[in-house]
């Protein structure tokens, strides 16, 4: 049995994806699955994955949004562990093993995640706190999970799914581990094409700012926060 779940939530994505998978089967841990979720592509994305028969199990779903993509691919699961891997990502290849060990060394933890490159600007992280992740979203999706503690992604939400799913984590007592390295990049375009400089969110005026402030309200609504 593999001991981590990779689900790979996948639309449109034929300019990354070959680097993405790539990434994966160069990884030094070595025990794990792959589950790709085609959700809705009508690019190259799905005869790319055709290339992997052999190494990755395949869901085709009309286009239902990420969240219902990773959804699925955490139901047919098999490991103790799960991480959900973005197409638009470039793993490290000691990014799977470095977690995995973090987590042995730390069982009361529910998760670990580490700092990251979007581009050439780099995410650099800190320590867990509850009160950080209350104020603000700070931890990727793709951070190693316990997939008993995961308590799946809202549908409903179009933004800041893992600051909601971390967020539900802690209502039940969850809490992470940081890892004090870069172990990916991402590459511009895909699932944080939005982000913009700090300082941008002081031009509220602006619709990227907008929409972000708007979609903000809706999580401390929800955590109460």
């Amino acid at each position: 049995m593999p001991e981590i779940s990779i689900v790979v939530p996948i639309y449109n994505a034929q300019k990354t994806l070959e680097k993405c998978l790539s990434s994966i089967f160069d990884q030094t841990f070595k025990k794990f699955e792959v589950i790709a979720v085609n959700d809705g592509s009508t690019d190259r994305s799905l005869k790319i994955l055709k290339n992997y028969l052999q190494k990755v199990t395949i869901i085709n779903q009309k286009n239902k949004g990420a969240a219902i993509a990773r959804n699925e691919g955490a139901k047919i699961a098999r490991s103790p562990f799960i991480i959900f891997c973005d197409a638009d990502i470039t793993m490290k290849p000691e990014m799977l093993a470095t977690m995995i060990n973090v987590l042995n060394k730390k069982p009361k933890a529910s998760y670990a995640y580490s700092s990251f490159k979007f581009g050439s600007k780099t995410f650099k992280l800190w320590p867990f706190s509850a009160q950080k992740l209350r104020q603000m979203p700070y931890i990727h999706t793709a951070s190693l999970i316990r997939r008993k503690h995961f308590p799946g992604f809202d549908k409903k939400l179009t933004r800041f799914q893992d600051w909601d799913l971390y967020l539900t984590m802690l209502d039940r007592g969850y809490q992470g581990a940081y890892i004090n390295k870069i172990l990916f990049t991402i590459k511009p375009g895909g699932t944080m094409s939005s982000w913009l400089p700090k300082s941008f969110y002081h031009l509220p005026w602006l619709k990227t700012v907008k929409k972000y402030k708007q979609a903000e309200q809706i999580i401390k609504q929800k955590h109460k926060i």
